[in-house]
C-alpha cells in the first residue's frame, strides 16, 4: 500500500486503516466527524490548510503525515488522483490581466497563466499578498498592482501596468455576501458586494476593450458562481451580483463577436480558497439555503478552477464565446 503524503486525497486517508483512525482521532479533538469531509474526498489532504480559512496550519497537515508513517515525511512520493498539466509556451507573447490575484482562484489563475509562458498583471487590495506571489513565479512574468477594482484611478492604474498590451482579462476578485434574505440585506452588505462582484467586472472590462478593439483580439473571462445560475446558493446580495455578470458576460460576447474579442465566464460551486464570509452571517438565510448547499457533489481546489479559466482565456477556446461555463463538478445538473 502506498504511502499516506499530504497529496493522498482525503478519500484515501479515511479508507485507509491507519491512516483513517488517525484523521479521525484529529477530528475528533477539533470537535468534527468523517462525515464533514465528504465534498472534499476527492481533494488532497494538503487542501485542509485551505479549506479552514486559516484555522488549521500547515504543521498540522505536516503532523498527520508523520503520524502516518512512523514518524517521518516521505520524500518522492506519488502524486494521486487529479494533477495540474502545464502547457507549455500556451500563452507565449500574451499579457493577461488578472485580479484577485493574491490568493485562491485568482493566484492559481496567474500561476498557471505565467507557467504556460504570459505576463501577467497582478490585481489585488492585498500588496503584500501579492508581492509573495511574484517572488514564486517565474522571473518577470508578473507586474503586481496593488488595487481596488471599484475605483477608477485604481483601474487606471491596472491598464497602465499592462502597457498598451492586454490579450486577456481573468476578472476573478470577489466577495461572499452574509446569506442574508432581502428583507435583511443592508445597505453596507449590498454596495460592498454589487461594488466588487459586479460593478469592479464592469469597470475593468470597460478599460480593458478599448485597448483589445485596436488589437483586432483579446478574450475575457468572468468568474461567476452556481449562485449566477440558481437562486438557492447564496444570500440576495451575492446571488445578484453574479446573475448580473452573466449578463454582462453574454451583452458584451454579443457586441464584440464580430471584432475579434470573446467573453466567457466560468460558474464554480463549491471551491476551497479559504475566502470569509462577512461576520454576523444570516441565520434565516443559512438555515434556508444549508439542505441545498449540502448537496454540492465535491468542491474543488483553485486549481480545477484556474484550469476551467485559462482554456477559455487560451486560443484553446477559439470558438467560445457568450457560455457560462459550470465549473462545478456536477452541480448544476442536480
Amino acid at each position: 500500500m502506498s504511502a499516506l503524503t499530504a497529496q493522498t486525497s482525503i478519500g484515501d486517508w479515511l479508507d485507509h486503516p491507519e491512516g483513517g483512525e488517525i484523521l479521525r482521532g484529529f477530528l475528533a479533538q477539533s470537535g468534527s466527524d468523517a462525515g464533514s469531509l465528504d465534498p472534499v474526498r476527492s481533494l488532497p489532504l494538503q487542501q485542509l490548510v485551505a479549506l479552514s480559512q486559516g484555522r488549521l496550519p500547515q504543521s498540522a497537515v505536516d503532523d498527520l503525515v508523520r503520524a502516518a508513517n512512523g514518524g517521518e515525511i516521505p520524500e518522492d512520493a506519488e502524486p494521486v488522483g487529479w494533477q495540474e498539466r502545464i502547457t507549455a509556451g500556451r500563452f507565449d507573447g500574451r499579457t493577461v490581466i488578472v485580479t484577485g490575484a493574491a490568493g485562491g482562484i485568482g493566484r492559481a489563475t496567474a500561476s498557471r497563466i505565467a507557467r504556460e509562458g504570459g505576463r501577467v498583471v497582478a490585481v489585488d487590495i492585498s500588496e503584500d499578498r501579492l508581492v509573495e506571489f511574484a517572488a514564486s513565479a517565474p522571473a518577470g512574468s508578473v507586474i503586481t498592482v496593488a488595487a481596488d477594482v471599484t475605483r477608477q484611478e485604481d483601474i487606471d492604474r491596472v491598464v497602465a501596468a499592462a502597457d498598451g498590451r492586454i490579450d486577456g482579462l481573468a476578472n476573478v476578485a470577489g466577495v461572499n455576501d452574509d446569506f442574508s434574505p432581502i428583507h435583511e440585506t443592508s445597505d453596507e452588505i449590498w454596495d460592498r458586494v454589487i461594488g466588487i462582484n459586479l460593478t469592479g467586472v464592469f469597470k475593468l472590462t470597460r478599460a480593458v476593450v478599448p485597448v483589445m478593439l485596436e488589437a483586432g483580439s483579446g478574450s475575457i473571462v468572468n468568474v461567476s458562481s452556481e449562485a449566477g445560475l440558481r437562486g438557492n446558493a447564496s444570500g440576495n446580495a451575492y446571488t445578484v451580483s453574479k446573475h448580473g455578470v452573466h449578463g454582462l458576460t453574454r451583452s458584451a460576447a454579443f457586441m464584440y463577436a464580430q471584432r475579434g474579442i470573446r467573453v466567457n465566464a466560468v460558474a464554480p460551486g463549491g471551491v476551497a480558497t479559504g475566502i470569509p464570509f462577512p461576520p454576523n452571517v444570516s441565520e434565516e438565510g443559512s438555515a434556508r439555503l444549508h439542505p441545498f448547499q449540502s448537496a454540492i457533489p465535491t468542491v474543488a481546489a483553485a486549481e480545477h478552477l484556474a484550469a476551467s479559466i485559462a482554456f477559455l482565456l487560451s486560443d484553446d477556446g477559439v470558438n467560445i464565446n457568450g457560455a457560462i461555463l459550470p465549473s462545478d463538478g456536477g452541480w448544476s445538473v442536480q
